[in-house]
């Protein structure tokens, strides 16, 4: 793998190139439409992704039809196989530990009503806020969680 591949990759314009051969071939004409930029700066960046391999041109009478070409892209796909390997054992590390703070939550802050012990209705004993002794920062996200939902509910 080249660090023209990766050059090539940089702009967001060759990338979208990129993103519309991935559908099928197309003509420079019709990828200057669909991109709204002028046939110079469209076959700028097609030159800079042929030189770097990662599509080819043919020719059919007067137009050029460009379409991927797949090797560099698989390769760039090995290279970023053990990374995504990596995030995806990560990510499920994650995954776990959230689920089980979930289940922690639920299974130790479970009341015999069946609520939670964050908060309660009406007063409590030894409390005027209606609150237990949680943790501010901890509250004032619920809180905040809370608003959001109910901000988000149709009215």
């Amino acid at each position: 793998m080249t660090d023209a591949i990766w050059s090539a990759l940089v702009d967001p314009h060759r990338r979208a190139v990129l993103d519309l051969l991935r559908d099928r071939d197309r003509a420079v004409s019709e990828l200057v439409e669909v991109l709204g930029q002028s046939q110079p700066n469209v076959s700028k960046h097609l030159r800079v992704l042929r030189e770097a391999g990662l599509v080819r041109v043919t020719k059919q009478g007067q137009q050029r039809i460009y379409a991927i070409e797949p090797g560099p892209i698989a390769e760039l796909d090995a290279w970023l196989a053990p990374y995504r390997r990596l995030w995806n054992e990560r990510l499920d590390l994650l995954g776990r530990y959230l689920d089980s703070a979930a289940a922690d939550d639920t299974g130790a802050g479970a009341t015999s009503s069946g609520r939670t012990s964050g908060r309660t209705s009406g007063s409590t004993s030894g409390s005027t806020s209606g609150r237990t002794s949680e943790p501010r920062e901890h509250s004032d996200r619920t809180e905040h969680t809370e608003r959001t939902e109910r901000a988000e509910e149709p009215s």
